[in-house]
């Protein structure tokens, strides 16, 4: 994805070094459309330079700050020496991934999706979490609640959550579910805390896996699973409450399992 607007005064941005003048560098920037800068020779490194080609060369990859924008004159005044070693790295790396998740858009809605689909669902996930890799990331971790708050059709949420979990590698996942334990036995009570044990695993959880089983509100409680990947974390989750529903189907229980918190009027 280019942007077709002009980069903001103090923004770093990735350019590639189209040609080397005495007086400077011109920089196509990656990241807008047709936008070019220039380094003047004062900017390209801290010192005294006597050839700017013992500095860059014409097709590096550099990340510069952006001093000055006149959109009249469509000049953009760069520096590459305002920028330092960690500011580069993780430029580049945000470039790296929101390179991934324009890919992965076409994945999710095919090569042919039209421009007003694509600005929508770019437009929807950068508001929501500043990057367009960022919003597939939380799907891929979240599932289609972290998407709740965007005005997405539901058709490409689960689009977006299908692909994000198919293609984005995170550190961990986090799924979450609620079951709902009921015991009108005499010994109510105590099945339930039976039940609880259970899902909680009684002590026999993989060690790459945490699962933690809270009350919300009688008769409503939360499994909460975090694990190395979606697959996992899943898997986990269904055991979980499967081992409480044999639990409370030995004692006439039940445990009946839904992925949305209930609320108080329904």
């Amino acid at each position: 994805m280019k942007y077709s607007g002009w980069p903001d005064t103090g923004e770093l941005v990735v350019g590639k070094v189209d040609e080397i003048e005495d007086f400077g560098v011109f920089v196509d920037l990656e990241e807008y459309e047709d936008k070019r800068g220039l380094v003047h020779v004062s900017e390209v490194a801290s010192g005294w330079i006597k050839n700017v080609r013992d500095h860059v060369n014409t097709g590096q990859t550099v990340v510069c700050k952006v001093l000055d924008v006149d959109e009249g004159s469509q000049q953009i005044d760069l520096s590459i020496k305002d920028v330092n070693e960690h500011q580069h790295s993780d430029k580049i790396q945000d470039w790296k991934n929101e390179q991934k998740a324009d890919k992965w858009m076409s994945l999710a809605f095919g090569e042919d999706m039209g421009d007003e689909q694509y600005t929508h669902v770019a437009n929807e996930l950068l508001a929501e979490f500043g990057s367009i890799y960022d919003g597939f990331e939380q799907a891929a971790i979240h599932g289609p609640e972290a998407l709740d708050d965007t005005d997405l059709a539901d058709e490409d949420v689960e689009r977006l959550v299908e692909t994000a979990r198919e293609n984005v590698s995170v550190p961990y996942v986090t799924v979450t579910g609620y079951v709902d334990l009921r015991n009108p036995g005499k010994d109510g009570v105590d099945g339930i805390k039976e039940a609880l044990k259970a899902a909680e695993g009684n002590g026999d959880i993989p060690d790459e896996v945490e699962l933690d089983v809270t009350y919300v509100g009688a008769p409503e409680y939360r499994v909460r699973v975090k694990a190395p990947n979606y697959k996992t974390a899943e898997s986990q989750l269904e055991e979980s409450v499967r081992r409480a529903e044999v639990v409370m189907e030995g004692i006439s229980g039940t445990a009946d399992f839904h992925r949305e918190r209930h609320t108080d009027d329904e």
